[in-house]
């Protein structure tokens, strides 16, 4: 039975290629190809072009695996992490949800019940500053009064809450503040609150923003769980109490596993479990796999590399200077404008003898440390990149914007017909010295590791 099980998988997701003896499913492949050829990928590559990214991709990955890169504890933290978002939630169900939720309306309903319960007040407020003076107060007070026997006399309370009070937020509600329990708000007003009864209306008092008064709409205790039940699932959401959840749940499993096992053993046991299952999810677990191991292996062999080559650079722009040519001279220099007539020559005698490269550090020690002395822009600069240089340099008709506190401008530099060097253009050959590096990696790869690919599986390609 387990042969023949074992003969029907291999006929329903066959071998597509062989690398490095190591075979690749059908389904990793379309996984692969569907992914990065979705509708919204705007350069879409038939099955056939897309086989010799694929395989390029898998021997990087196997690059990386030779270069020990998948047994470092930060690539395995890294990758876990990735992984766990995917598996932990498994460990965790509606009914867990549920207990810890009525676990935190318990607590909830328990301390809110044993302050007084809940009150809703309405109120209408006469601001008052904490440093009024006497005579302020007892104006705010015979105002406060006037409502008050206004509303004794029958007057509306929210009608007078729009019009009157000083708070503005509750005001256009009519004087609601919705329902509060004690230490949510002022001392004062809560003590006199939840004194009250339901419908009672209360003389003005005072608080520490003024005079106050109030019309208790409701009392009662804590709200039913039925009617809080999604606000205390969003608590239970929000305050990372799942993953407490899930964690806890993990080591119960551990704990009673024969033999015991370790809590990551655990999760690893359930991630097999759920690939096995889900061949989705087992590719997409792969994917994060070789997609960190490819990242880390690229730029250890060409981004941070190329990057850093400076002799590799030099070399690679003297064989390829022609495809770095400018159309058109550039200025290699600054644009600078400064307070005084002397620094114009003292910015171009302090950077004269200084390498380009530490122009800028330069100037701002000797100029710009303590006091702001000039206003400098560095670069290559092609016509119409800065006003000052088209003016000067590139005798261009045009204005030149007027900096009142830095009012005489200068340049400094060189005029070039074409780059002198890789860093007249560091940025196009980095990019271009990557490419090589990639091109020659590859290379190397192809010739390193064998590869050959299933023809009649490919023609197969989500056609079965």
């Amino acid at each position: 039975m387990l042969l023949s099980g074992s003969i029907a998988f291999a006929q329903n997701d066959p071998v597509i290629m062989t690398i490095n003896g190591k075979p690749v499913l059908r389904s990793e492949f379309e996984y692969s190809y569907n992914k990065n050829n979705s509708e919204t990928v705007v350069d879409k590559k038939s099955v056939d072009d897309y086989v010799d990214l694929f395989i390029n991709y898998k021997l990087k990955v196997l690059a990386a695996e030779a270069a020990g890169i998948d047994t470092t504890r930060a690539f395995k933290n890294e990758f876990l992490q990735y992984r766990d978002q995917q598996i932990r939630p498994s460990f965790i169900g509606q009914n867990d949800f549920e207990r810890e939720a009525r676990k935190v309306y318990a607590q909830t309903k328990h301390r809110i019940d044993s302050l007084g319960g809940l009150a809703r007040p309405a109120h209408i407020l006469i601001r008052v500053s904490q440093k009024a003076s006497k005579s302020q107060l007892d104006s705010a007070l015979v105002r406060a009064d006037s409502i008050y026997n206004a509303l004794v006399k029958g007057a509306d309370f929210a009608t007078l809450a729009r019009k009157c009070s000083d708070d503005r937020r509750s005001g256009e509600r009519g004087g609601d503040i919705g329902w509060i329990q004690k230490g949510q708000t002022l001392k004062e007003f809560e003590d006199k609150v939840f004194a009250m009864k339901k419908g009672q209306l209360s003389k003005p008092f005072l608080s520490p923003v003024g005079y106050h008064i109030v019309k208790l709409e409701d009392r009662g205790m804590f709200f039913p769980y039925d009617s809080v039940h999604a606000d205390v699932m969003k608590y239970v959401e929000q305050r990372a109490i799942r993953e407490r959840i899930i964690s806890q749940n993990i080591d119960s499993i551990a704990k009673a596993s024969v033999p015991q096992l370790k809590p990551e053993q655990v999760v690893d046991n359930r991630a097999a479990e759920m690939e096995a299952k889900d061949s989705n999810l087992k590719n997409l677990i792969r994917e994060y796999h070789d997609g960190l191991l490819l990242y880390e292996i690229s730029n250890r062999t060409v981004w941070d590399k190329a990057g850093k080559d400076e002799e590799g650079l030099a070399r690679y722009f003297r064989k390829n200077k022609k495809k770095f040519r400018w159309e058109q001279p550039r200025f290699k220099g600054i644009a600078y404008h400064v307070q005084n007539a002397a620094d114009v020559e003292n910015v171009k005698n302090a950077i004269k003898n200084v390498p380009f490269s530490q122009w800028a550090d330069t100037l701002r020690k000797q100029f710009n440390d303590s006091v702001v002395r000039i206003q400098v822009v560095k670069g290559i600069f092609k016509k119409g990149d800065n006003a000052l240089i088209d003016k000067v340099i590139f005798k261009k008709d045009t204005t030149v914007a007027a900096m009142p506190k830095y009012p005489i401008p200068a340049t400094y530099g060189t005029l070039l017909k074409q780059p002198k060097s890789y860093e007249d253009v560091r940025d196009l050959v980095v990019a271009d010295y990557q490419d090589y590096l990639e091109k020659e990696w590859v290379a190397a790869l192809r010739k390193k590791y064998s590869v050959t690919v299933n023809k009649e599986v490919l023609a197969t390609v989500n056609k079965h």
